[in-house]
């Protein structure tokens, strides 16, 4: 008699924990702070449809049916788990067509900040999750539904009693917290925002090659490439990464962001330099860099990945390309980039990629930056700039010690004991790690703050110690706001973007600008799509 007790206490077992997964994979919410006990008690009315189908259908359409159910469910519950995590980085949903793409770059990333063997584990880990999901849940829902048509009159009831509490939860609006309504429908809501979704982005597709095809800047700037604006003037394009609205904005971060500004703008102004300052609307929030380095490049919006993978093999007139049409040596200077770049030669049209190699660093990285701005800026200058008898160079510089998690962050040094950047060994000790820091919000926020005014006082007092460059020309600007632990809420997708140059006229091509004076754009200066600034910059100086 043990045999048959044990069999049929583990036949239990097995059916309690399919009819788990299966109520797991039905109501699990797709963003992490709704992660709660009470998101669980729900009814999903997907429960009652399968239950149905099982009581009345023959055996083997019956076990398709169970079959395709579960690979939908399972399908489901891995778009569910990858909503989770764009929603936790990039503060939306995860795109099933397009945004398989970002996993290439997320594992790169967790590399370079933790190392080949944690990236290698991580990969295989989730390789081997999915794959036990998409096993498990068609075995789940094979068990219950056979379970339920061996045991009809069971079935029955339960599909009767959920139906009737999910219609009355319906019908009353019953909610639970703020996980969403009793009566669910998740996984169908899913699936057919997911068909929607292939639908916009097919649709997507057609339109921005239309997009990239017409480009009226391009006969311009073929017509007349000298740029006379600008002739004979070095020309940097200075990305602080992660530098937002709110790092002016916010009550908290606001005031030492304002005084960082107003001492350089300042201190730039007895070394000769005056800005003029305006808001750009990036297409990317939270993260997603490349997209807003894109769109200001290229003239166009580049707010998906499918949308960046399309323009990097297509052919578009970029800023860089547009400079070297007219004479100056174009430059990518990425100081925290380890890898090749293809995309820079074959796309942007660069001549040279200026990578972590090139700045010959020897200290410690920090978080995800392998180079802290100071030394980035100063290796840049000595290599690129103090070059003698070039010809001019523009220049894309992404400043990475402001990228997130902001700690651990570099602290300034004496420019003259930079040597090979051992001299900022032992900074690193003191600060906590990332998963400290992310614990709590505030200190992640002052985190933030922190690294953007360590980036904008180093930026300027670099510019300080370049007397000599007369002619130089810098556009500094953000690439998109922070994750939003630090904006809070649901804010705009603005950042900061200044022109400084020592030459009067270039400052005055661009009083229709309607910009503000210094470095600190005012709440009422204009907002332009990012999009918009590529035209408007060549134009103002020249193309066409």
């Amino acid at each position: 008699m043990r045999r048959p007790r044990r069999a049929s206490a583990t036949a239990a077992v097995l059916t309690v924990l399919a009819a788990v997964v299966v109520w797991v994979a039905l109501v699990l919410p797709d963003e992490r702070q709704y992660l709660t006990a009470d998101a669980f008690v729900r009814v999903p009315v997907e429960a009652v449809v399968l239950l149905a189908l099982a009581v009345v259908l023959p055996r083997r359409p019956r076990r398709v049916v169970a079959v395709v159910a579960g690979v939908l469910l399972a399908l489901v519950l891995l778009a569910t788990l990858l909503n989770i995590g764009f929603n936790a980085v990039f503060v939306r949903d995860f795109d099933p067509v397009v945004d398989w793409a970002y996993l290439g770059p997320g594992l790169g990333v967790l590399r370079d900040t933790e190392g080949l063997g944690v990236a290698v584990a991580a990969g295989v880990v989730a390789g081997l999750a999915a794959v036990a999901v998409l096993v498990l849940l068609p075995l789940a829902t094979l068990r219950l539904t056979g379970v339920a048509a061996a045991h009809r009159r069971a079935a029955v009831a339960v599909a009767v009693v959920l139906g009737l509490v999910w219609g009355v939860a319906r019908t009353a609006g019953w909610q639970v917290a703020d996980e969403g309504q009793v009566a669910s429908a998740s996984a169908a809501d899913r699936v057919w925002t997911d068909v929607r979704q292939l639908r916009a982005d097919l649709a997507d597709r057609s339109r921005f090659t239309e997009e990239i095809r017409t480009d009226p800047l391009a006969r311009d700037v073929e017509g007349s490439p000298r740029l006379p604006g600008l002739a004979g003037k070095d020309v940097l394009v200075l990305y602080v990464e992660s530098y937002g609205r709110v790092a002016l904005d916010d009550p908290v971060l606001g005031p030492a962001t304002e005084r960082a500004l107003a001492d350089c703008t300042e201190s730039l102004a007895g070394a000769g330099f005056a800005a003029r300052s305006g808001w750009l609307d990036s297409p990317t929030y939270g993260a997603g860099s490349w997209l807003a380095h894109a769109t200001l490049q290229s003239g166009l919006r580049v707010d998906t990945q499918q949308r960046y993978d399309q323009l990097m093999n297509a052919r578009r007139l970029t800023l860089t390309e547009a400079f070297g049409r007219a004479g100056w040596r174009t430059v990518f200077a990425l100081p925290s980039v380890r890898r090749a770049w293809p995309e820079g030669q074959r796309f942007y049209r660069y001549d040279e990629l200026f990578g972590t190699q090139a700045t010959g660093y020897d200290g410690p990285a920090f978080g995800w930056s392998r180079v802290p701005d100071q030394y980035a800026l100063d290796a840049f200058g000595r290599r690129v700039l103090d070059v003698p008898e070039r010809p001019p160079v523009m220049a894309e510089v992404d400043l990475s010690s402001s990228h997130h998690p902001w700690t651990p962050l570099p602290r300034s040094v004496p420019w003259d004991e930079l040597g090979d950047g051992r001299v900022f060994r032992g900074q690193r000790a003191d600060q906590p790690d990332e998963e400290a820091l992310l614990a709590d919000d505030d200190a992640v926020r002052a985190a933030y703050g922190r690294s953007i005014v360590y980036s904008l006082r180093t930026t300027c007092a670099w510019l300080q110690r370049r007397p000599a460059d007369d002619d130089l020309v810098v556009v500094l600007l953000g690439d998109h706001q922070p994750h939003s632990y630090v904006t809070g809420g649901d804010p705009d997708h603005a950042v900061p973007v200044s022109l400084l140059a020592r030459d009067p006229a270039v400052l005055d091509r661009v009083t229709g600008w309607g910009w503000d004076d210094g470095l600190r754009p005012g709440p009422d200066a204009p907002v332009w799509p990012m999009e918009a600034f590529r035209d408007r910059f060549l134009r103002a100086f020249g193309a066409g």
